[in-house]
């Protein structure tokens, strides 16, 4: 995922070149690991702030800075994982990993940042579904990190070993761990253009509010997750059941009825982005099974929606 340098930086520094070329590796990286690109940038930040605050001789002794950079950031990831999980006790309501749009729809990034730049943009790919990342979340920070340097990066566990600190067969049997998880969970795949049509179909259903057509597309033991971080109103429990995620979404649409409901692509795959009086007020994800939407996720917390916003 390495990405070329910019023209002026080869002709600046070649080695800062090399060293600012891994700013998407690492942005991508950090993502897949915290499950929020606010929390990503934040680490890439912190890792380049270490990386300067080096002397010239200290960082020319770096066999590999590409090496280096990977090994500092994966670090720090696996140190906030361990925090997040505290965090996330007082959170109100569900925690769902932040949205991503797809590259053409990517607006701005945090005011003063330079996340809009390009090579910044995390690469959309079946490692960012909505349901990997919430079964990553169901991992051990240890797990996590194992399994998403080796089986998505495809670093060799010597490596991992040192960000980890745990040994090479340590982290080969996380990482194994990792995967049962992933392969328990991972529903059989529909292709792309089913799950578009699905999700088209869901969207027709629900403007025009006819519960017996939800109900239809969902399956039996569907369930929809809101995500509104105590800002914003959203469901605080779970909403179980084909009938129940049905009308409660035919409610929101009554309680709003200038919503507008937009087809969109939510990290790499067919989703839906709600938006109410020119302002995008919530993104949602789909997990498919068949010819059935299985899991609804709906992020409302403002703070998580900023790709999708101006400003």
């Amino acid at each position: 995922m390495n990405t070329p340098s910019e023209p002026g930086h080869d002709r600046l520094d070649p080695s800062l070149s090399a060293i600012l070329s891994e700013r998407r590796q690492l942005i991508n990286l950090a993502y897949r690991l915290l499950g929020s690109l606010a929390e990503a940038e934040d680490v890439v930040q912190e890792t380049y702030t270490r990386w300067y605050a080096m002397s010239r001789q200290q960082q020319e002794a770096i066999e590999s800075p590409a090496a280096w950079l990977t090994k500092v950031a994966g670090r720090i990831c696996l140190d906030l994982l361990g925090s997040a999980r505290a965090r996330r006790e007082s959170y109100v309501g569900e925690w769902i990993p932040e949205p991503l749009p797809e590259r053409t729809e990517w607006i701005s990034g945090r005011p003063g940042s330079a996340t809009s730049d390009p090579a910044d943009r995390v690469t959309l790919d079946e490692s960012v579904n909505m349901a990997f990342l919430v079964v990553l979340e169901s991992m051990t920070p240890a797990e996590r990190v194992a399994f998403i340097l080796h089986d998505v990066f495809r670093y060799p566990f010597a490596e991992v070993a040192e960000i980890v600190g745990r040994s090479p067969a340590a982290c080969r049997q996380l990482a194994s761990s990792a995967r049962r998880r992933i392969r328990d969970a991972q529903a059989p795949a529909t292709p792309a253009a089913r799950q578009a049509g699905i999700v088209r179909d869901f969207k027709q259903a629900w403007e025009a509010k006819d519960i017996n057509a939800l109900i239809a597309l969902l399956d039996p033991d569907a369930t929809a997750i809101g995500d509104g971080g105590g800002l914003v109103s959203a469901a605080l429990q779970p909403i179980e059941g084909s009938e129940q995620v049905a009308r409660y979404c035919v409610d929101v649409t009554g309680l709003s009825p200038d919503l507008t409901i937009l087809e969109r692509t939510v990290n790499g795959q067919p989703g839906l982005v709600l938006r109410l009086d020119d302002a995008i007020v919530a993104v949602m994800a789909f997990e498919i099974t068949g010819d059935r939407i299985k899991h609804i996720w709906g992020i409302r917390n403002p703070d998580k929606l900023r790709p999708w916003t101006t400003g």
